[in-house]
């Protein structure tokens, strides 16, 4: 699956894991909505979980860009628009927290939950963390790589939720930017 990203280019360039990602050749960066491609994006206004039925697409888009932007607006590109369900970050600025995913995070998931489990291996062993973000989240990202859809997605995630707790919990979606917080 190919990765693209519309890059913002307004966060720390030292922990830009989109500009990391294009320096490995795993990912192809954008500077507009207008020149980024037609595919599955990764988008936490989504009214749709991201789910394995959405396998069948052949690109993922990622915003990047800082937190204090990702407003609904920043996700105005064409494509089949998804809310990744319940993740937790393992990366050194938000650790921990659920949804604070920064790009190669919200693409390691998609990828996982699609049944692209090496390929999401891959783009995180360019990360010292980047396993850890595996081992946080193994057992929702086995579970949601299982569902048959979106559906079966908020279901899981819903249960898992349940199961957990966590603190500062959040709907599907919520305040993942698929994007960079510097």
């Amino acid at each position: 699956m190919d990765l693209h990203v519309r890059y913002e280019g307004d966060d720390d360039p030292a922990k830009c894991t989109a500009r990391r990602l294009a320096r490995f050749d795993e990912a192809v960066l954008h500077e507009s909505a207008r020149a980024t491609p037609y595919g599955v994006v990764l988008n936490p206004h989504a009214d749709v979980a991201l789910s394995p039925a959405d396998a069948d697409h052949d690109r993922l888009v990622a915003l990047d860009c800082s937190w204090e932007t990702a407003g609904r607006a920043m996700f105005e590109m064409s494509g089949q628009h998804r809310a990744l369900p319940f993740l937790v970050a393992a990366n050194p600025v938000n650790y921990g927290n659920p949804f604070q995913l920064n790009t190669v995070e919200a693409f390691a998931g998609a990828l996982a939950i699609l049944g692209e489990r090496e390929h999401a291996e891959r783009i995180l062993s360019k990360f010292t963390w980047g396993q850890t973000f595996l081992d946080l989240n193994e057992e929702p990202l086995r579970r949601y790589a299982e569902c048959e859809d979106s559906g079966d997605v908020v279901a899981v995630q819903d249960d898992y939720l349940a199961d957990e707790e966590p603190v500062g919990g959040e709907a599907a979606g919520e305040g993942d930017s698929g994007g960079e917080r510097a």
